[in-house]
Protein backbone atom coordinates (compact mmCIF):
# COMPACT_ATOMS: atom_id res chain seq x y z
CA UNK A 1 0.00 0.00 0.00
CA UNK A 2 1.35 3.05 -0.98
CA UNK A 3 0.78 6.75 1.37
CA UNK A 4 0.93 9.90 -0.28
CA UNK A 5 2.47 12.53 2.34
CA UNK A 6 0.43 15.83 2.81
CA UNK A 7 2.87 19.16 3.45
CA UNK A 8 2.46 20.25 7.45
CA UNK A 9 -0.32 21.93 7.92
CA UNK A 10 2.00 25.24 9.64
CA UNK A 11 3.79 25.39 6.70
CA UNK A 12 1.16 25.81 4.64
CA UNK A 13 -0.60 28.63 6.99
CA UNK A 14 2.41 30.41 7.41
CA UNK A 15 2.78 30.89 3.31
CA UNK A 16 -0.69 32.16 3.23
CA UNK A 17 -0.47 34.53 6.02
CA UNK A 18 2.88 35.97 3.86
CA UNK A 19 0.42 36.18 0.95
CA UNK A 20 -2.09 38.28 2.62
CA UNK A 21 0.10 40.46 4.46
CA UNK A 22 1.33 41.68 1.19
CA UNK A 23 1.92 45.56 0.90
CA UNK A 24 1.14 45.68 -3.14
CA UNK A 25 -2.39 46.77 -4.44
CA UNK A 26 -3.32 47.50 -8.15
CA UNK A 27 -4.43 50.64 -9.64
CA UNK A 28 -6.19 52.04 -12.84
CA UNK A 29 -3.21 54.10 -14.99
CA UNK A 30 -6.35 56.15 -15.94
CA UNK A 31 -8.66 56.91 -13.68
CA UNK A 32 -6.85 55.93 -9.82
CA UNK A 33 -9.49 53.22 -8.85
CA UNK A 34 -7.47 50.66 -6.31
CA UNK A 35 -8.05 47.20 -5.56
CA UNK A 36 -6.35 44.39 -4.19
CA UNK A 37 -6.02 42.00 -6.65
CA UNK A 38 -5.51 42.61 -10.36
CA UNK A 39 -8.85 43.20 -12.46
CA UNK A 40 -8.84 42.87 -16.54
CA UNK A 41 -11.15 45.79 -16.49
CA UNK A 42 -11.25 48.77 -14.54
CA UNK A 43 -14.88 48.62 -12.28
CA UNK A 44 -14.28 52.58 -12.12
CA UNK A 45 -13.79 54.14 -15.84
CA UNK A 46 -14.27 50.70 -17.70
CA UNK A 47 -10.69 50.77 -19.07
CA UNK A 48 -9.51 47.16 -20.48
CA UNK A 49 -5.40 46.18 -19.14
CA UNK A 50 -5.47 49.17 -17.34
CA UNK A 51 -4.68 47.85 -14.16
CA UNK A 52 -0.95 48.42 -12.92
CA UNK A 53 0.94 47.05 -9.84
CA UNK A 54 2.15 49.39 -7.34
CA UNK A 55 2.94 49.49 -3.66
CA UNK A 56 0.81 50.29 -1.06
CA UNK A 57 2.14 53.78 1.18
CA UNK A 58 2.19 52.57 4.77
CA UNK A 59 0.30 54.11 6.81
CA UNK A 60 1.14 57.27 8.39
CA UNK A 61 4.06 58.06 6.08
CA UNK A 62 4.67 61.53 4.69
CA UNK A 63 2.52 62.90 7.32
CA UNK A 64 5.17 65.73 8.29
CA UNK A 65 4.69 65.62 12.05
CA UNK A 66 1.98 66.14 14.76
CA UNK A 67 1.91 69.95 13.83
CA UNK A 68 -1.82 71.34 13.32
CA UNK A 69 -1.74 75.23 12.63
CA UNK A 70 -4.89 76.92 14.52
CA UNK A 71 -7.74 77.90 12.94
CA UNK A 72 -8.47 81.82 12.80
CA UNK A 73 -12.09 83.82 12.06
CA UNK A 74 -12.06 84.16 8.17
CA UNK A 75 -12.11 88.02 9.30
CA UNK A 76 -8.98 87.98 10.89
CA UNK A 77 -7.42 86.39 7.66
CA UNK A 78 -5.28 89.45 5.57
CA UNK A 79 -6.20 89.52 1.81
CA UNK A 80 -2.67 89.28 -0.19
CA UNK A 81 -3.32 90.98 -4.15
CA UNK A 82 -2.03 88.51 -6.48
CA UNK A 83 1.53 89.66 -8.34
CA UNK A 84 1.22 88.05 -11.79
CA UNK A 85 4.09 88.41 -14.38
CA UNK A 86 3.64 87.84 -18.13
CA UNK A 87 4.83 85.47 -20.13
CA UNK A 88 5.45 87.32 -22.85
CA UNK A 89 2.88 86.01 -25.31
CA UNK A 90 -0.72 87.76 -25.01
CA UNK A 91 -2.34 84.50 -25.99
CA UNK A 92 -1.00 82.50 -23.20
CA UNK A 93 -1.44 85.41 -20.64
CA UNK A 94 -5.56 85.73 -21.92
CA UNK A 95 -6.01 81.97 -20.65
CA UNK A 96 -3.46 81.95 -17.61
CA UNK A 97 -6.21 84.84 -16.69
CA UNK A 98 -3.68 87.92 -16.65
CA UNK A 99 -0.30 85.96 -16.16
CA UNK A 100 1.87 83.96 -13.81
CA UNK A 101 1.02 83.62 -10.14
CA UNK A 102 4.20 83.02 -8.41
CA UNK A 103 4.13 79.62 -6.36
CA UNK A 104 1.44 78.11 -8.89
CA UNK A 105 1.53 74.80 -10.35
CA UNK A 106 0.04 74.55 -14.25
CA UNK A 107 -0.32 71.49 -15.89
CA UNK A 108 -0.55 71.92 -19.42
CA UNK A 109 -1.55 68.61 -21.97
CA UNK A 110 -1.98 67.52 -25.60
CA UNK A 111 -1.72 65.66 -28.20
CA UNK A 112 1.99 64.41 -29.32
CA UNK A 113 3.55 66.62 -31.51
CA UNK A 114 0.47 69.77 -31.09
CA UNK A 115 3.48 71.84 -30.45
CA UNK A 116 3.21 71.70 -26.39
CA UNK A 117 7.25 72.09 -25.62
CA UNK A 118 7.19 74.58 -28.63
CA UNK A 119 5.13 76.65 -26.69
CA UNK A 120 7.09 76.20 -23.35
CA UNK A 121 10.49 76.76 -25.02
CA UNK A 122 9.34 80.25 -26.55
CA UNK A 123 7.77 81.21 -23.33
CA UNK A 124 10.97 80.00 -21.37
CA UNK A 125 12.70 82.35 -24.36
CA UNK A 126 10.66 85.51 -23.10
CA UNK A 127 10.95 84.94 -20.09
CA UNK A 128 14.76 84.96 -19.90
CA UNK A 129 15.09 87.71 -22.35
CA UNK A 130 12.89 89.91 -19.67
CA UNK A 131 15.62 89.06 -17.14
CA UNK A 132 13.71 86.30 -15.46
CA UNK A 133 15.41 83.11 -14.35
CA UNK A 134 14.28 80.10 -16.27
CA UNK A 135 14.63 76.34 -16.03
CA UNK A 136 13.64 73.67 -18.24
CA UNK A 137 13.70 69.99 -17.43
CA UNK A 138 14.12 67.95 -20.01
CA UNK A 139 13.15 63.81 -19.34
CA UNK A 140 12.90 62.63 -22.54
CA UNK A 141 15.55 65.04 -24.89
CA UNK A 142 19.34 65.45 -23.93
CA UNK A 143 20.48 68.70 -23.23
CA UNK A 144 21.62 69.22 -27.02
CA UNK A 145 18.33 68.17 -28.12
CA UNK A 146 16.77 70.67 -26.42
CA UNK A 147 19.53 73.25 -27.71
CA UNK A 148 18.12 72.31 -31.13
CA UNK A 149 14.72 73.19 -30.66
CA UNK A 150 15.87 76.61 -28.80
CA UNK A 151 18.01 77.58 -32.08
CA UNK A 152 15.70 76.89 -34.37
CA UNK A 153 13.24 78.67 -32.07
CA UNK A 154 15.23 81.70 -32.08
CA UNK A 155 15.74 81.20 -28.28
CA UNK A 156 16.85 85.16 -27.06
CA UNK A 157 20.11 84.97 -24.87
CA UNK A 158 18.85 85.58 -20.65
CA UNK A 159 19.31 83.63 -17.67
CA UNK A 160 17.71 80.03 -19.23
CA UNK A 161 18.75 77.03 -17.69
CA UNK A 162 18.78 73.31 -19.11
CA UNK A 163 18.42 70.17 -17.35
CA UNK A 164 17.89 66.67 -18.49
CA UNK A 165 16.99 64.32 -15.62
CA UNK A 166 14.22 61.91 -15.05
CA UNK A 167 14.87 61.46 -11.26
CA UNK A 168 12.26 64.28 -9.28
CA UNK A 169 14.67 64.71 -6.20
CA UNK A 170 17.55 65.60 -8.23
CA UNK A 171 15.29 67.81 -9.79
CA UNK A 172 13.98 69.14 -6.64
CA UNK A 173 18.17 69.67 -5.76
CA UNK A 174 18.40 71.94 -8.97
CA UNK A 175 15.70 74.06 -8.17
CA UNK A 176 16.48 74.98 -4.76
CA UNK A 177 20.43 75.64 -5.85
CA UNK A 178 19.12 77.18 -9.15
CA UNK A 179 16.70 79.59 -7.28
CA UNK A 180 14.68 80.26 -10.82
CA UNK A 181 11.61 82.20 -11.30
CA UNK A 182 9.88 79.52 -13.39
CA UNK A 183 10.37 76.13 -13.81
CA UNK A 184 9.25 73.85 -16.87
CA UNK A 185 9.44 69.75 -16.51
CA UNK A 186 8.28 68.25 -19.79
CA UNK A 187 7.21 66.10 -18.67
CA UNK A 188 5.77 65.03 -15.68
CA UNK A 189 5.06 61.02 -16.55
CA UNK A 190 8.81 60.89 -17.29
CA UNK A 191 10.08 61.80 -14.28
CA UNK A 192 10.06 59.39 -10.93
CA UNK A 193 10.89 58.89 -7.47
CA UNK A 194 13.58 56.89 -6.75
CA UNK A 195 11.61 55.23 -3.46
CA UNK A 196 8.74 53.91 -5.24
CA UNK A 197 9.51 50.67 -7.29
CA UNK A 198 7.18 51.61 -9.78
CA UNK A 199 8.26 52.28 -13.52
CA UNK A 200 7.66 55.67 -14.68
CA UNK A 201 4.27 57.50 -15.80
CA UNK A 202 2.45 54.85 -12.92
CA UNK A 203 -0.08 56.12 -11.06
CA UNK A 204 1.91 56.20 -7.73
CA UNK A 205 5.17 57.68 -9.52
CA UNK A 206 2.46 60.42 -11.16
CA UNK A 207 0.69 61.27 -8.18
CA UNK A 208 3.58 61.52 -5.86
CA UNK A 209 5.83 63.69 -7.98
CA UNK A 210 3.32 66.24 -8.52
CA UNK A 211 2.35 66.38 -5.15
CA UNK A 212 6.54 66.75 -4.19
CA UNK A 213 6.68 69.52 -7.16
CA UNK A 214 3.37 71.10 -5.85
CA UNK A 215 4.91 71.30 -2.31
CA UNK A 216 7.70 72.66 -3.53
CA UNK A 217 6.15 75.68 -5.23
CA UNK A 218 3.96 76.41 -2.39
CA UNK A 219 7.19 76.57 -0.26
CA UNK A 220 9.78 78.58 -2.57
CA UNK A 221 7.08 80.39 -4.13
CA UNK A 222 8.26 79.28 -7.38
CA UNK A 223 5.99 78.93 -10.67
CA UNK A 224 6.32 75.24 -12.10
CA UNK A 225 5.06 74.30 -15.60
CA UNK A 226 4.28 70.65 -16.05
CA UNK A 227 3.42 68.75 -19.24
CA UNK A 228 1.08 65.99 -19.38
CA UNK A 229 0.85 63.11 -21.53
CA UNK A 230 -3.10 62.44 -23.08
CA UNK A 231 -4.63 58.91 -23.47
CA UNK A 232 -6.08 58.40 -26.75
CA UNK A 233 -9.38 59.48 -25.66
CA UNK A 234 -8.14 62.96 -25.87
CA UNK A 235 -7.66 63.25 -21.38
CA UNK A 236 -5.04 63.60 -19.50
CA UNK A 237 -3.02 60.63 -18.56
CA UNK A 238 -2.48 59.13 -14.92
CA UNK A 239 -4.52 59.47 -12.08
CA UNK A 240 -7.41 62.00 -11.65
CA UNK A 241 -5.89 63.29 -8.70
CA UNK A 242 -3.11 65.15 -10.71
CA UNK A 243 -5.67 67.45 -12.00
CA UNK A 244 -6.84 68.48 -8.41
CA UNK A 245 -3.37 68.90 -7.17
CA UNK A 246 -2.83 71.33 -9.92
CA UNK A 247 -3.75 75.03 -9.44
CA UNK A 248 -4.34 75.21 -13.54
CA UNK A 249 -5.17 72.77 -15.88
CA UNK A 250 -4.29 73.76 -20.10
CA UNK A 251 -4.93 71.93 -22.95
CA UNK A 252 -3.41 72.56 -26.31
CA UNK A 253 -6.48 71.34 -28.93
CA UNK A 254 -5.85 70.86 -33.09
CA UNK A 255 -5.26 69.03 -35.72
CA UNK A 256 -1.55 68.23 -36.58
CA UNK A 257 -2.50 68.92 -40.28
CA UNK A 258 -3.70 72.13 -40.21
CA UNK A 259 -1.52 74.79 -38.77
CA UNK A 260 -4.36 76.47 -35.91
CA UNK A 261 -4.07 75.23 -32.14
CA UNK A 262 -6.33 76.56 -29.59
CA UNK A 263 -5.26 76.74 -26.37
CA UNK A 264 -7.53 76.39 -23.61
CA UNK A 265 -8.08 76.24 -19.97
CA UNK A 266 -10.18 73.33 -17.80
CA UNK A 267 -9.44 74.83 -14.63
CA UNK A 268 -7.85 77.80 -12.96
CA UNK A 269 -7.98 78.82 -9.56
CA UNK A 270 -6.84 81.72 -10.28
CA UNK A 271 -8.89 83.17 -13.47
CA UNK A 272 -11.49 82.16 -15.79
CA UNK A 273 -11.70 79.50 -17.83
CA UNK A 274 -14.01 81.44 -20.35
CA UNK A 275 -10.73 82.23 -22.03
CA UNK A 276 -9.17 80.81 -25.19
CA UNK A 277 -5.53 81.36 -26.84
CA UNK A 278 -5.38 80.53 -30.79
CA UNK A 279 -1.94 80.24 -32.59
CA UNK A 280 -0.66 79.50 -35.78
CA UNK A 281 1.91 76.56 -36.50
CA UNK A 282 4.84 77.74 -38.54
CA UNK A 283 8.16 76.79 -39.46
CA UNK A 284 9.25 79.07 -36.88
CA UNK A 285 7.40 78.58 -34.27
CA UNK A 286 3.93 79.13 -32.99
CA UNK A 287 2.55 82.67 -34.11
CA UNK A 288 -0.20 83.95 -32.24
CA UNK A 289 -3.65 84.89 -33.72
CA UNK A 290 -5.20 88.51 -32.20
CA UNK A 291 -8.00 87.98 -34.67
CA UNK A 292 -9.22 84.48 -35.57
CA UNK A 293 -11.97 84.89 -37.18
CA UNK A 294 -9.96 86.58 -40.34
CA UNK A 295 -8.36 83.76 -40.76
CA UNK A 296 -10.89 81.05 -40.46
CA UNK A 297 -13.00 82.66 -43.42
CA UNK A 298 -10.48 84.60 -45.86
CA UNK A 299 -9.94 81.95 -47.64
CA UNK A 300 -13.90 81.10 -47.71
CA UNK A 301 -15.59 80.62 -51.79
CA UNK A 302 -17.32 83.68 -52.97
CA UNK A 303 -18.99 81.50 -55.85
CA UNK A 304 -22.48 80.22 -55.86
CA UNK A 305 -21.74 77.32 -53.82
CA UNK A 306 -24.33 74.80 -52.20
CA UNK A 307 -24.01 73.58 -48.54
CA UNK A 308 -21.75 76.76 -46.86
CA UNK A 309 -22.78 78.43 -44.43
CA UNK A 310 -20.72 81.12 -42.08
CA UNK A 311 -21.90 80.79 -38.02
CA UNK A 312 -21.15 82.97 -35.21
CA UNK A 313 -19.54 81.43 -32.07
CA UNK A 314 -18.75 82.68 -28.82
CA UNK A 315 -14.96 80.25 -27.77
CA UNK A 316 -14.71 81.45 -23.96
CA UNK A 317 -15.33 85.16 -23.90
CA UNK A 318 -13.96 85.97 -27.76
CA UNK A 319 -16.73 86.04 -30.75
CA UNK A 320 -15.59 83.71 -33.35
CA UNK A 321 -16.83 83.42 -37.22
CA UNK A 322 -16.16 79.57 -39.16
CA UNK A 323 -17.51 78.10 -42.31
CA UNK A 324 -19.51 75.11 -41.67
CA UNK A 325 -19.83 72.89 -44.98
CA UNK A 326 -21.76 70.42 -45.55
CA UNK A 327 -22.13 67.33 -48.31
CA UNK A 328 -25.32 65.72 -48.75
CA UNK A 329 -25.24 62.73 -51.43
CA UNK A 330 -27.66 59.77 -52.42
CA UNK A 331 -26.13 56.92 -50.52
CA UNK A 332 -24.50 53.71 -52.18
CA UNK A 333 -25.61 51.33 -49.30
CA UNK A 334 -28.36 50.11 -47.19
CA UNK A 335 -27.55 52.24 -44.07
CA UNK A 336 -26.74 56.24 -45.14
CA UNK A 337 -23.43 57.58 -44.03
CA UNK A 338 -22.79 59.98 -41.65
CA UNK A 339 -19.42 61.62 -40.99
CA UNK A 340 -18.23 64.89 -38.75
CA UNK A 341 -15.09 66.53 -38.61
CA UNK A 342 -14.67 69.86 -35.93
CA UNK A 343 -18.62 68.85 -34.51
CA UNK A 344 -20.20 66.59 -32.59
CA UNK A 345 -21.64 63.83 -34.54
CA UNK A 346 -24.87 63.26 -32.15
CA UNK A 347 -25.73 66.77 -32.54
CA UNK A 348 -25.75 66.43 -36.15
CA UNK A 349 -27.75 63.52 -36.41
CA UNK A 350 -30.13 65.29 -33.99
CA UNK A 351 -30.52 68.08 -36.55
CA UNK A 352 -30.86 64.95 -38.94
CA UNK A 353 -33.55 64.00 -37.20
CA UNK A 354 -35.26 67.38 -37.18
CA UNK A 355 -34.86 68.49 -40.69
CA UNK A 356 -36.65 64.87 -41.48
CA UNK A 357 -39.34 65.31 -39.07
CA UNK A 358 -40.31 69.22 -38.96
CA UNK A 359 -38.76 70.31 -42.19
CA UNK A 360 -39.73 67.68 -44.26
CA UNK A 361 -36.99 66.81 -46.19
CA UNK A 362 -36.33 63.24 -47.05
CA UNK A 363 -32.28 62.42 -46.03
CA UNK A 364 -33.06 58.67 -45.06
CA UNK A 365 -31.51 57.68 -47.94
CA UNK A 366 -28.77 60.14 -48.35
CA UNK A 367 -24.80 60.12 -46.73
CA UNK A 368 -24.49 63.36 -44.99
CA UNK A 369 -20.94 65.04 -43.97
CA UNK A 370 -20.48 68.12 -42.78
CA UNK A 371 -16.98 69.81 -41.13
CA UNK A 372 -16.04 72.64 -39.86
CA UNK A 373 -12.95 74.61 -41.78
CA UNK A 374 -9.72 75.38 -40.19
CA UNK A 375 -9.51 72.17 -38.42
CA UNK A 376 -11.22 74.18 -35.51
CA UNK A 377 -13.68 71.54 -33.01
CA UNK A 378 -17.03 73.93 -32.16
CA UNK A 379 -19.15 72.57 -28.69
CA UNK A 380 -21.10 75.68 -29.22
CA UNK A 381 -25.14 75.13 -29.76
CA UNK A 382 -25.65 78.40 -31.81
CA UNK A 383 -23.89 76.54 -34.44
CA UNK A 384 -27.08 74.26 -34.88
CA UNK A 385 -28.70 76.84 -37.42
CA UNK A 386 -25.72 76.86 -39.39
CA UNK A 387 -25.38 73.38 -39.85
CA UNK A 388 -29.01 72.61 -40.41
CA UNK A 389 -29.06 75.28 -43.18
CA UNK A 390 -25.87 74.09 -45.15
CA UNK A 391 -27.21 70.36 -44.51
CA UNK A 392 -30.73 72.02 -46.23
CA UNK A 393 -28.60 73.92 -49.25
CA UNK A 394 -26.72 70.90 -49.92
CA UNK A 395 -30.10 68.50 -50.28
CA UNK A 396 -31.67 70.98 -52.64
CA UNK A 397 -28.99 72.25 -54.36
CA UNK A 398 -29.64 75.67 -53.62
CA UNK A 399 -26.63 77.90 -51.98
CA UNK A 400 -26.73 80.10 -49.00
CA UNK A 401 -26.21 84.03 -49.37
CA UNK A 402 -22.23 84.61 -49.39
CA UNK A 403 -23.12 87.29 -46.56
CA UNK A 404 -25.15 85.07 -44.31
CA UNK A 405 -24.40 84.65 -40.82
CA UNK A 406 -26.61 81.96 -39.02
CA UNK A 407 -26.43 82.04 -35.17
CA UNK A 408 -28.99 79.94 -33.62
CA UNK A 409 -29.82 76.80 -31.41
CA UNK A 410 -32.38 73.96 -32.61
CA UNK A 411 -34.79 72.64 -30.28
CA UNK A 412 -36.48 69.22 -31.09
CA UNK A 413 -39.20 70.47 -31.36
CA UNK A 414 -38.12 72.51 -34.79
CA UNK A 415 -37.81 76.22 -32.95
CA UNK A 416 -34.95 78.02 -33.20
CA UNK A 417 -33.83 79.12 -29.34
CA UNK A 418 -32.39 82.08 -28.40
CA UNK A 419 -28.15 81.75 -27.46
CA UNK A 420 -26.34 83.99 -24.95
CA UNK A 421 -24.04 87.25 -25.98
CA UNK A 422 -26.07 87.41 -29.40
CA UNK A 423 -24.91 91.37 -29.67
CA UNK A 424 -20.85 90.42 -29.59
CA UNK A 425 -21.68 87.83 -31.93
CA UNK A 426 -23.77 90.10 -34.29
CA UNK A 427 -21.11 92.62 -34.26
CA UNK A 428 -17.86 90.54 -34.91
CA UNK A 429 -20.15 89.57 -38.24
CA UNK A 430 -20.38 93.22 -38.96
CA UNK A 431 -16.98 94.17 -38.49
CA UNK A 432 -15.88 91.71 -41.24
CA UNK A 433 -18.18 92.93 -44.04
CA UNK A 434 -21.04 90.36 -43.73
CA UNK A 435 -24.26 92.35 -44.46
CA UNK A 436 -27.30 89.87 -42.77
CA UNK A 437 -27.75 87.70 -40.15
CA UNK A 438 -30.06 84.64 -39.43
CA UNK A 439 -30.74 84.84 -35.06
CA UNK A 440 -34.19 83.72 -32.96
CA UNK A 441 -36.60 85.94 -32.78
CA UNK A 442 -37.07 85.44 -29.05
CA UNK A 443 -33.77 86.87 -28.33
CA UNK A 444 -35.07 90.10 -27.72
CA UNK A 445 -32.02 91.61 -30.43
CA UNK A 446 -33.90 91.75 -33.84
CA UNK A 447 -33.09 95.40 -34.61
CA UNK A 448 -30.53 96.02 -37.72
CA UNK A 449 -26.45 97.04 -36.59
CA UNK A 450 -25.51 99.62 -38.94
CA UNK A 451 -25.17 97.84 -42.36
CA UNK A 452 -26.17 94.57 -40.81
CA UNK A 453 -29.75 93.40 -41.52
CA UNK A 454 -30.45 91.37 -38.79
CA UNK A 455 -33.49 88.91 -39.24
CA UNK A 456 -35.19 87.34 -36.75
CA UNK A 457 -36.99 83.73 -37.12
CA UNK A 458 -38.56 81.14 -35.01
CA UNK A 459 -38.56 77.86 -36.72
CA UNK A 460 -36.43 76.01 -38.70
CA UNK A 461 -38.95 75.71 -41.83
CA UNK A 462 -39.09 79.60 -41.47
CA UNK A 463 -35.15 80.15 -41.81
CA UNK A 464 -34.32 77.63 -44.56
CA UNK A 465 -37.17 78.93 -46.69
CA UNK A 466 -35.37 82.41 -45.93
CA UNK A 467 -32.28 81.95 -46.53
CA UNK A 468 -32.85 79.45 -49.79
CA UNK A 469 -34.72 82.66 -51.02
CA UNK A 470 -31.75 84.93 -52.29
Amino acid sequence: MIFFRRPPEPEYSARKVVSMSSKTRFACRDCGYTSSRWLGRCPDCGEWNAMVEEVAARSGQNRGGDYSPAACPISRVSVVEEDRFATGIQELDRVLGGGVVPGSLVLLGGDPGIGKSTLLMQMASRLSGSGKKVLYVSGEESVQQVKMRASRLKVEEGPLYLLAETDIDRVEKNIISVAPDLVIIDSIQAVAKPDLPSAPGGVSQVRECSSQMMRLAKTRAVSIFLVGHVTKEGALAGPKVLEHIVDTVIYFEGERHHSFRVLRSAKNRFGSTNEIGVFQMEGDGLKEVFNPSELFVINRSRGDVAGSVVVSTIEGNRPLLVEIQALVCPTGFGTPRRMTAGVDYNRVSLILAVLEKRVGLHLGGQDAYVNAVGGVRLDDPAADLGIALALASSFKEIPVHAGLVAVGEIGLTGEIRPVPQLEKRIQEAARLGFSMCMVPQRSGRCAALGEMRVLGLETLPEAIEAALAF
